[in-house]
């Protein structure tokens, strides 16, 4: 009789003994989930900050090694912790997608360079603490933070990206062929293919449908520099590479083993940049919270205690703190891979280890972040503009987990109406005082935020209005 492959019992318990043949592969599939989103965001802000090539090609680079390295590692941490650190849940960790819109306005903010950068690194170093610090006193603060306050958060960060991921669709704010039909395109072709593998395909192909959409991106590039002229001329007669085409000479000079480095950008301290950072590690620890619940929820079929809640919590605010000294964006639970979970049930940390292991490797190796840093910008776009859609989408779920009272849709009307509206139209702060413009402006993501908390506080609940 044939022998059939069948999965260990121990894949569905935390702690279960199980074969390495058999855990290798259920952990690779969580880093295949979100090993394009964790090195997004650095793409992304390297490229507002300036520092995306030319002189700045080395050290973009070293962030992504770095930012590979720090994944692999806080997730270990978050497995199987140190102390009151972590966890202990089968959570992914990696870089947050969620600061980019704030980020994104420091750099405005402060004209751009590697001083803005180090800015962004100072700021996570102080918020990071900051948010360990509060997930000490969770327990006492989690009655501030209902489904319709993170749902509206988590939709105003969705809402705040996708201007950024458009940006990328066309070919990046800086390229000089911004919106060829060459960069449209090519995104296009990215897109189809994500939604193809994503629901034209079943288990594996389907999970993992934005890595396999960005690499039949890569393909579509390469074939184009075939076909398809690689330079342009400016109207000054300036020729330039159009922004769609891959340089593979990056790929070939680097180096396949490296030590990473502590402190590749020197971090500076400016209040600028720390006021409206602050605020969203506050909304960053709420979101941590909401997918231990649902990885807890989905995999284990009960609610996550209040210990996992606040080491967790801990973990990712250390865990950001630890990934600015080696100059990478903060930290956080990946919910892409809470949704892996919640489908496949596999919650054996020892798999998902094997998975961080993984990402270690490839912090160590340049030559895989080389291969990521010559992504072009249309090809990014064409994911960039799913995925933060989608963050859209899960905080419509989140708000409409509860049904709708007039209570909720208030905070989330006034909410995105001002807090939104307020961040995304900078000009009307223009006479504020400085403290207001750094927290409210540039940034929908954290009025927002302040306002969702500030009416949950202080309008009444339905049973008082009753009375």
């Amino acid at each position: 009789m044939k022998k059939t492959y069948q999965l260990s019992e121990a894949a569905f318990r935390l702690d279960g003994k199980m074969p390495l043949k058999q855990a290798i592969p259920l952990g690779l599939q969580h880093v295949l989930a979100m090993f394009v989103g964790n090195l997004t965001p650095l793409l992304i802000i390297t490229g507002a900050c300036g520092i995306a090539g030319g002189e700045f090609a080395d050290l973009q680079l070293h962030l992504l090694q770095n930012a590979m390295l720090v994944a692999g590692i806080v997730t270990l941490i978050q497995l199987f912790s140190i102390g009151p650190i972590g966890g202990k849940v089968p959570i992914v960790m990696g870089t947050s997608s969620g600061f980019i819109g704030v980020f994104h306005s420091v750099a405005a903010t402060m004209g751009g360079g590697v001083l803005a950068y180090g800015a962004i690194m100072g700021a996570s170093i102080i918020g990071g603490i900051f948010e360990g610090i509060l997930g000490f006193f969770l327990k006492p603060l989690r009655r501030f933070f209902p489904p319709v306050v993170t749902g509206t958060v988590v939709m105003s960060i969705g809402l705040s990206l996708i201007s950024v991921g458009i940006n990328s669709f066309g070919g990046g704010n800086n390229a000089l062929d911004f919106g060829s039909m060459e960069n449209l395109l090519l995104a296009l072709f990215v897109l189809a293919m994500i939604l193809f593998f994503k629901h034209c395909t079943k288990g594996f192909t389907s999970s993992s449908s934005i890595l396999l959409g960005i690499i039949c991106g890569y393909l579509a590039a390469f074939i184009m520099g075939f076909i398809l002229p690689t330079t342009g001329v400016t109207v000054e007669g300036v020729e330039y590479t159009k922004a769609w085409v891959l340089n593979w000479d990056k790929v070939a000079n680097a180096s396949w083993f490296e030590i990473p480095k502590l402190l590749p950008v020197k971090p500076i301290f400016d209040l600028r940049a720390i006021l409206p950072v602050l605020i969203m590690f506050i909304v960053t620890a709420v979101e941590t919270v909401g997918d231990i619940s649902g990885v807890m929820e989905g995999g284990l079929g009960r609610e996550a205690t209040d210990k996992e809640l606040s080491g967790g919590v801990i973990c990712d605010g250390l865990g950001s703190s630890f990934a600015a000294l080696l100059g990478v964006l903060p930290n956080t639970s990946f919910s892409q891979n809470v949704g892996l979970v919640a489908m496949t049930k596999v919650v054996n940390r020892f798999a998902i280890s094997t998975g961080a292991v993984f990402l270690i490797l490839c912090g160590l190796c340049p030559k895989l972040g080389a291969v990521v840093s010559i992504m072009p910008q249309s090809v990014l776009g064409g994911a960039a503009v799913m995925m933060f859609s989608s963050i859209v989408i899960s905080g419509i779920q989140l708000i409409t987990k509860e049904p709708l009272t007039p209570h909720s849709l208030s905070i989330v009307s006034v909410a995105l109406g001002v807090g939104y509206g307020m961040g995304a139209n900078t000009s009307i702060l223009a006479h504020a005082p400085q403290a207001i413009q750094l927290i409210f402006g540039g940034s929908g993501i954290v009025p927002a935020a302040m306002v969702a908390i500030l009416l949950n506080v202080l309008l009444p609940k339905e049973e008082q209005q009753a009375a």
